[in-house]
């Protein structure tokens, strides 16, 4: 099996991947650590044996940059590639949920601090560990990542090998007691190569090709164009969307929000469950900071009895826009036909405009974040 650098500019050289100096530079990096994990011997070898005790561990790898710069093509290339056998690809968020499953288990023996036991259960069989889309949503995994990450490359020598959109220090950035989450941070700086993809070119937007934003009226055509931006965007198989995985997003105060659809920075929402119920602009600013695209479904053309519906709406937007957060949904009509009349239907018009730079293509190119939004 050739390694990721020879299969990577083999795609480059047949067209099917563009000539990117910061992509191959990250191969090249992926390519060294497969050939320190492919010369490590095998745990309980003689060879292994003879080196005394556990051979060292190799610098893992930490690939961060904005989205559709290659991260989840790099990370498929690396493990397709990577000729051991002890290797898991999970995404995050599959993953913290088997972490907690797993502590329950172990908090019923009371036989002590859980997480060295569960650390040496994840890495039995287990010397890589490539994880899609590191982010961190909510505070029962923060308080416990830096414990079991350093368990896991300290104690264990488990390498991580991991994709995220920000940078290790924006990782739960304004999370609640974030304090005992930096120590994760320092670990990953210490212990992990950090390397930048943030090339000019946005290849996952470029897979989205003429499919547009905003679908109207609502129906199965709808709808099916909304499930396929989610899938270019996410690169999931179609035939895989009953498993696609949910989350619980940390929307502070101790509250967590219910999210059907997550997967690498991409959201799917309910008009109904985000504008339905009693919801405030800490929700709607948490999922703006956790999601880079959002999908929203099911929005009704509202009324003044719908005044609530619709000033909620309003917050939901102003926090996308701010974040730059891709929209896509599926509407009973086109924004300005949204809410025409009731309690705030003259500052509705603000939202209507703002809905409409956020289909064009100077919006869909901005970055994720907040920092460099032109505020209106």
């Amino acid at each position: 099996m050739s390694g990721i650098l020879a299969r990577y500019e083999s795609l480059v050289a047949a067209g099917e991947l563009k000539p990117d100096d910061e992509q191959a530079a990250v191969a090249a990096r992926l390519e060294r650590l497969q050939r320190e994990l492919e010369e490590t011997p095998k745990r309980g070898s003689i060879l292994w044996r003879a080196l005394r005790g556990k051979p060292e561990a190799p610098e893992g790898v930490y690939m961060w940059g904005g989205v559709g710069r290659g991260k989840s093509m790099l990370m498929d290339l690396f493990h397709d590639t990577l000729s051991i056998s002890r290797k898991r690809r999970a995404h995050f968020h599959a993953f913290m949920q088997d972490v907690h499953a797993l502590l329950r288990e172990e908090r019923k023996k009371e036989s002590g601090d859980p997480i060295p036991p569960v650390a040496a259960q994840l890495a039995e069989n287990v010397r890589c560990l490539a994880f899609d889309e590191m982010v961190v949503n909510n505070s029962a995994d923060a308080m416990i990542m830096s414990r079991l990450f350093r368990a896991l490359i300290v104690d264990e020598g488990v390498v991580i090998v991991t994709t995220s959109n920000r940078p290790p220090r924006d990782l739960y950035k304004d999370g609640l007691n974030r304090e005992h989450f930096l120590p994760f941070i320092e670990l990953i700086e210490d212990k992990l190569d950090v390397l930048p993809l943030n090339g000019p070119t946005d290849y996952r937007m470029d897979r989205l090709g003429d499919l547009s934003t905003w679908h109207t009226p609502l129906g199965e055509a709808a709808t099916a164009q909304v499930r396929e931006a989610f899938f270019r965007l996410t690169d999931y198989k179609p035939e895989d969307a009953a498993n696609v995985p949910s989350a619980e997003l940390d929307v502070g105060g101790g509250r967590t929000l219910h999210v059907p659809k997550s997967l690498k920075g991409v959201g799917v929402f309910s008009f109904k469950r985000l504008c339905g119920q009693p919801r405030g602009a800490p929700d709607y600013l948490a999922i703006a900071r956790a999601y880079h695209t959002v999908i929203l479904v099911g929005i009704p053309q509202m009324g003044p009895e719908d005044r609530n519906e619709a000033a909620r709406f309003v917050t939901l937007i102003d926090a996308l826009y701010e974040y730059r957060v891709k929209l896509f949904v599926t509407a009973a009509a086109e924004p300005a036909e949204l809410y025409q009349a009731g309690d705030g239907s003259f500052e509705f018009e603000r939202t209507v405009s703002r809905l409409m730079e956020m289909r064009s293509d100077e919006y869909m190119a901005l970055g994720h974040g907040e920092d460099e939004v032109a505020r209106a």
